[in-house]
């Protein structure tokens, strides 16, 4: 056991996000999202048990968001002509202004597939539990 570090994170999970270098990307993707085939030529992590927003606080408190982009937190859009709610983006504000003193600036959405050719460049890839819809999001590693 180790003293400060959240316990949701597994040592996995923690090798991992010290592994990444600058501009480094994970993805913390929801239950829908197709881990294992964008996660090709990434670690795939898998923390089913999990919902996005546990994970993301966690991994914030040691993680840097890249300083030197616009936006180092990026969300999957919703498709157009889909009426989905995606309340659960507004929780992810909540926490990156928690740990990033940007707050909701640096977060965009991305188009859909754009942000599966994106998810196929990342480092890693997180396949949790989450059911809410949308709840994809993938993070830019900064420095310390």
């Amino acid at each position: 056991m180790l003293k400060g570090i959240p316990a949701i994170l597994s040592p996995e999970l923690l090798k991992v996000l010290c592994e990444m270098g600058h501009s480094d990307r994970i993805v913390i993707a929801d239950g829908n999202f197709p881990s294992e085939s964008m996660g090709k030529n990434a670690k795939v992590i898998r923390c089913d048990g999990h919902g996005v927003p546990e994970l993301l606080d966690a991994i914030l408190q040691l993680f840097p968001l890249d300083t030197y982009v616009e936006h180092p937190v990026n969300l999957m859009a919703v498709m157009d002509g889909d009426t989905v709610e995606t309340p659960i983006w507004d929780t992810y504000r909540e926490i990156v202004t928690k740990h990033d003193s940007r707050g909701g600036e640096a977060i965009s959405n991305i188009e859909r597939f754009r942000f599966y050719e994106e998810a196929k460049q990342a480092y890693a890839i997180i396949a949790t539990g989450e059911k809410a819809l949308y709840a994809n999001i993938m993070l830019q590693k900064g420095v310390v």
